[in-house]
């Protein structure tokens, strides 16, 4: 396994301009980006961010909020010189955009095709991205029913558990990779940037796992079954569906109760419902 270079895998490649609205799939009833299910809309892709305001794009690999952001980049300005081995110490960190650091700005999350999703989210930052589109979480309810497509199967695409079907029980962690122990550094910018083979990174762009789509008449859903785990409407702190390198063959029935919904890290994203217009 390698580590992408920044140059190969870096934001300004994996997002297209963040103002270009996405009109493919938007269903009458339902805003752009969303499929219409019986009784709700739902996002076909997870949530990427944008600045509600200005439409900027901002960065998948750290925290939305400005004060998290900035303290996480501090700290991992420094400790990414301390862990792993001697490339991961050398690998610079993916910086955000300068007006993150600069400017004011408030998380709305949009439901767009061949981003990068954004990880890093806690329930409330999600939550609030989601409202700040008109949208919301998904209640388990909905998120399950959407996952099983309109076929009611317990994975996406079928009744039984497919190796390689969805980004899911990947072989390689990137804490792993970047620190020597799956366990430690768990908010460090980098890790969505790992690759496994020097090729294939280990998160993968909103629906580019093709094989990994939960279908409706109005078309897919993708990736509700591995990539990142999804934040849903449960303030107990509730993430569904399962990220690349979790052990799970649970498909849309895989589901995180361990945390506060203050807790976030590198794998945590969500995808938004809205009601029926």
């Amino acid at each position: 396994m390698l580590l992408a270079a920044l140059g190969s895998i870096s934001l300004a490649m994996a997002q297209p301009a963040a103002r270009r609205a996405v009109r493919a799939g938007g269903a009458r009833g339902c805003p752009a980006g969303m499929a219409k299910l019986p009784g709700f809309c739902v996002d076909r892709w997870e949530a990427s961010l944008v600045d509600k305001q200005s439409g900027r794009a901002l960065s998948p690999y750290f925290p939305p909020q400005p004060a998290a952001l900035t303290r996480v980049r501090e700290v991992w300005l420094v400790e990414r010189t301390r862990t792993g081995d001697a490339g991961a110490r050398a690998w610079p960190l993916p910086e955000p955009p300068l007006f993150q650091l600069t400017a004011r700005y408030e998380p709305m999350a949009v439901s767009r095709p061949g981003v990068v999703p954004h990880g890093y989210l806690t329930y409330h930052a999600a939550k609030g991205a989601c409202q700040a589109a008109g949208k919301r979480l998904c209640s388990e309810e909905e998120w399950t029913v959407a996952c099983r497509g309109k076929a009611g199967t317990k994975f996406p695409y079928g009744a039984h558990y497919l190796p390689g079907r969805c980004n899911v029980h990947r072989a390689v962690h990137p804490a792993a990779v970047l620190h020597d122990n799956a366990s430690m550094g768990l908010i460090d910018p980098r890790l969505n940037l790992v690759v496994e083979s020097g090729k294939d990174p280990l998160l993968r762009l909103t629906g580019a796992t093709a094989g990994c789509a939960s279908s409706w008449d109005d078309g897919s859903l993708f990736d509700m079954v591995g990539n990142l785990d999804e934040w849903i409407d449960d303030p107990s702190g509730v993430f569904v569906g399962g990220f690349y390198a979790r052990m799970t063959t649970k498909g849309c029935e895989a589901k995180i109760t361990g945390h506060a919904p203050s807790y976030y890290d590198y794998s945590t994203g969500t995808r938004c419902c809205a009601d029926l217009r």
